[in-house]
C-alpha cells in the first residue's frame, strides 16, 4: 500500500519509533502536562540514571516529540503536540486508504 498522498512529504516513522518505547512514553507523560522540566527532575525516585534518561530525551528530541531548553546551566525540555497531530493525521489518512479498499472489494464482491 503507498503512503497517503497528505503526509508522503512527512516521515511519521521517528515518531512512531520513539512512541514505541514504554520509557519514552512515561517520560513523554510526565511532560505533556505544559510544565518544562529537568533531566535531574525526570530521573529523580525513578529506577533510570540520569544518563538513560538523557538518552531517552533525545530521541524524544528528534522525533520533534520534545524540545530542549536552555535555563542558564541547567537543560529542561518540554513537550511539542504538534508531531503527534501530524502521526494522527497519518493514521487517520491510512485508515482512510483502507476504508477505500475495504468498500472497492465490498463492492467487488456484492456485484
Amino acid at each position: 500500500m503507498s503512503r497517503p498522498d497528505a503526509l508522503a512529504a512527512a516521515d511519521p516513522a521517528p515518531i512512531f519509533a520513539a512512541l514505541g518505547d514504554p520509557t519514552r512514553l512515561a517520560l513523554l507523560s510526565r511532560l505533556a502536562d505544559g510544565r518544562s522540566r529537568s533531566i535531574s527532575t525526570l530521573s529523580a525516585g525513578g529506577v533510570l540514571t540520569r544518563q538513560a534518561v538523557t538518552k531517552h530525551l533525545h530521541v524524544l528530541e528528534t522525533a520533534g516529540l520534545v524540545h530542549k531548553l536552555r535555563v542558564g546551566r541547567e537543560s529542561r525540555f518540554a513537550y511539542r503536540p504538534e508531531p503527534l497531530d501530524a502521526a494522527r493525521s497519518y493514521l487517520d489518512a491510512v485508515s482512510a486508504q483502507w476504508d477505500q479498499a475495504l468498500g472497492r472489494l465490498r463492492d467487488l464482491v456484492e456485484a
